[in-house]
Order: structure tokens, then C-alpha cells, then sequence
């Protein structure tokens, strides 16, 4: 093909990325994600935000929340984000991603530089004051089943580009520091 990702993202002008957003339900990783759109589009990028819940809402809306589905799941938001990476996008990534092999999996579908992982962290006890759904709630009491954090394990990231504390960090200076590791990781 003639019109390949180096002459979409030339005609961009811009890196394309995944900027992966892993963390516990209610980290804040969607609250940054729409947060750090927004800030990025300002700047002149050209983005795509893929959302777990949105994700759910239609090219998963088949999955349930079963270890298969879940991983199924990830790999479908993969596949979207390496095609956005293609179209020279930087495609913005929020999505629990439980599994740390689902996650590699992820990056080895990206050049190197591509694929940006960052933990957004928060305890759980955190989380669940946050949790304005009641999902914490319900899978404490076994009425929500496979809930991460809960019933079903969340493995952490071991070496994420960036580790975004949000007990430490408001929602803006994360996507401060997120914006600009980019443009150091960039320079």
C-alpha cells in the first residue's frame, strides 16, 4: 500500500500512540482519559478515546465478564487501538486490563515507542469510596461476580511508562505529567 502509517501520521503531524490506561474500577483512568483528550486536542492532536464501557456498549456488547470474555475483550480493544496507531492517530486507551500477559499481548502488537502504559493507581479503599455505580457494593455482597479487585485479580503493571497516583494527583496534574512525558518522549 502506497498510503502507509508513516504518510498518515506525516500528514498528522504527529507520533502515533496508544497511551494505555490500566488500573482498578475507579482509579480514575476515564476521568483522565476524557480529561487528557480534551487536553491533547487543544494541542492539535488527533485522537480516539476507547473506553471499557463504551467498548462494552457495542463491539463487545457479546462478552460477559467471564475470564475468556475478559480476555477476548482486551484483545478486541488491541486490534482497534493498532488499527487507530495505523490511521496515525493517538488512540487513548481506559480500560481495567486485569491481566498483565493481555497487556503485553497489547504492546507487541505496536512498534516500541507505540504503546505507553500507564498505571493509574489507587487503593482499593479508594476505589470503592469513589465507586458512585455501587459495583464495589454488590460484588462484596457476590451479586456482581468476576468483579476485579474483588473476586477476580488485578495484576499491576511491574514497569509502566508512567505510575499516576491519584491519591497524590488531581485529575489534571495527571494529564499534566502524562502530556508531558509525551512531549519529552518526543523531543
Amino acid at each position: 500500500m502506497s498510503i502507509n502509517k508513516a504518510t498518515r501520521a506525516h500528514a498528522l503531524n504527529q507520533q502515533p500512540r496508544v497511551l494505555w490506561l490500566t488500573g482498578l474500577p475507579c482509579a480514575g483512568k476515564s476521568t483522565i482519559a476524557s480529561l487528557l483528550e480534551k487536553k491533547l486536542e487543544a494541542l492539535g492532536r488527533h485522537t480516539y478515546l476507547l473506553d471499557g464501557d463504551n467498548i462494552r456498549l457495542g463491539l463487545s456488547k457479546d462478552l460477559d465478564f467471564t475470564l475468556a470474555d475478559r480476555v477476548e475483550n482486551i484483545r478486541r480493544i488491541s486490534e482497534v487501538a493498532k488499527l487507530m496507531v495505523d490511521a496515525g492517530l493517538v488512540a487513548i486507551v481506559a480500560i481495567i486490563s486485569p491481566f498483565r500477559l493481555e497487556r503485553a499481548k497489547a504492546r507487541a502488537l505496536m512498534e516500541s515507542a507505540e504503546f505507553v502504559e500507564i498505571f493509574v493507581d489507587a487503593p482499593i479503599n479508594v476505589c470503592e469510596a469513589r465507586d458512585v455505580k455501587g459495583h464495589y457494593a454488590k460484588a462484596r455482597r457476590g451479586e456482581l461476580p468476576h468483579f476485579t479487585g474483588i473476586d477476580s485479580p488485578y495484576e499491576p503493571p511491574e514497569d509502566p511508562e508512567l505510575h499516576i497516583n491519584t491519591v497524590e494527583l488531581s485529575p489534571d496534574e495527571a494529564v499534566d505529567r502524562i502530556v508531558q512525558f509525551l512531549h519529552d518522549s518526543e523531543s
